[in-house]
Parts: C-alpha cells; sequence; structure tokens
C-alpha cells in the first residue's frame, strides 16, 4: 500500500482497483472571503492570510485533474430568501453587516451572488462536484454523503479557508462518517494565524483523533508515485 509521509504516522493511500478512492475536498475559496474588498475584508479581516495559499491549493487542483481524481468544491451560502439561515447564525456578532445584506460583491452569503463564487483561479470544472452548503460543515443540510457513496469515495484531503471553522468542522464530520481525512496544512488558512496552529495540532492529537497532517509537495509525490498511468 503507498502512503504519504504525515504527522502523526503515514497516511494510507487506497491501492488502484481496490474499488475505494480518494478525493480532493477545497472548501468555501470565494470571492467574498479572500478578495480585498470582500465581505471578509469588510469585516477588518486581513484576506491576504487567506491568499497565500490559492497557488497550492491550485497545484493540488491540477494534480487531481491530471490524475483523474475526483474533486469537491463547497460554498457557504443561502438562498436568496434566507429560509435555511437560522435567526441565530443571521443576527450573531455585532457587525453593522449581516447575512443577506448589500455587501462590497452583492448579498453576503447568498446564493448566486458575485461574493459567493469561488475565486477565479481554482473555478470548478465541468464534472467537478460543487456542493452549496448553508452550514460551517459540509455535510450538514447537503448531499454530499450520497454523492461520496455514489463515487466509492473513502480518503478525503481538506484543504481551504478558515481552519478552525469550515474546515475543522467538515473534516471532524467526515471523521464521524469513517472517512480517513488528511489536512494539507499549507493548503489551509485563517485569518487568524494561532487559530491555524492550534486546529493543526488537534486534529493530529492522540493518535490522530480526527486525522492526519502534511504538505502540498509530500502529498502530489505520493499521489504521482501511487496513481501515475491511471487513476484510482
Amino acid at each position: 500500500m503507498s502512503t504519504v509521509p504525515a504527522s502523526p504516522y503515514p497516511y494510507p493511500l487506497p491501492p488502484r482497483g481496490s474499488g475505494a478512492r480518494v478525493a480532493l475536498v477545497i472548501i468555501d475559496m470565494q470571492r467574498d472571503f479572500i478578495e480585498p474588498g470582500g465581505f471578509g475584508a469588510a469585516l477588518g479581516n486581513r484576506v491576504e492570510h487567506l491568499q497565500q495559499i490559492v497557488p497550492t491549493v491550485a497545484a493540488l487542483l491540477k494534480t487531481f485533474r491530471e490524475l483523474s481524481l475526483p474533486v469537491i468544491h463547497t460554498r457557504e451560502g443561502h438562498r436568496p430568501d434566507l429560509s435555511d439561515c437560522p435567526p441565530a447564525k443571521k443576527l450573531r456578532g455585532d457587525s453593522t453587516l449581516r447575512i443577506g445584506d448589500p455587501g462590497p460583491m452583492g448579498r453576503i452569503l447568498v446564493l448566486g451572488e458575485p461574493g459567493n463564487d469561488i475565486i477565479p483561479q481554482l473555478r470548478p470544472e465541468a464534472g467537478e462536484l460543487v456542493i452549496d452548503k448553508p452550514g460551517k460543515g459540509a455535510f450538514y443540510a447537503t448531499n454530499l454523503q450520497e454523492h461520496l457513496k455514489t463515487l466509492g469515495i473513502t480518503h478525503l484531503i481538506f484543504t481551504g479557508v478558515t481552519t478552525e471553522v469550515c474546515v475543522q468542522t467538515s473534516m471532524r464530520e467526515a471523521n464521524d462518517r469513517g472517512y480517513e481525512c488528511l489536512l494539507i496544512e499549507d493548503g489551509t488558512e485563517s485569518y487568524f494565524p494561532d487559530f491555524k496552529q492550534a486546529t493543526v495540532r488537534m486534529i493530529q492529537s492522540q493518535g490522530g483523533i480526527v486525522g492526519w497532517v502534511t504538505t502540498a509537495d509530500r502529498l502530489i509525490a505520493s499521489l504521482r508515485q501511487a496513481y501515475a498511468g491511471g487513476a484510482a
């Protein structure tokens, strides 16, 4: 069996032809969170922290596409009437901008608005799964689990933003459902660097209680060694 150098110990890749498959999950790389002038920046966050992972995630995306491995994109957003947005979520905090309000790139966290779209550098291609999620986790109130079962996915590689919120929540949801989860440390980021580092430590603690952690270059090298010449 092929493995990826990782912490707390090597991450196993499913053998080609075994019926098990690995997929890349790119969490919420949306314009409103990442681009200058978006919702994240309007709240006073330093979006340059998030921008620095874009080339790394793009390299991973390119590798998965070249190896014909499944890719899953997520977007956090709500229906225009906000019927899927709990009042507690809409009213939380003391910001002057709230979900559904007009923002720098259209209505904030509303499906179909410009700011809700994925950044151009990581735009999904035809055939790649896009999950619109009303919560932090990718499994809550979505059909992600059904898609993963149909595709035979057993191993999930997590990237995206933010590390401590939507990425960690989705990874924990996946762990509870029996998926083998790997976080790409240089492929995820937070507005608050210390939050990211704390999350990375939590995920791999106690023998990998939530999953494994590695870097993009280690994963790419292992994927090419395991799957070059054909998809898993």
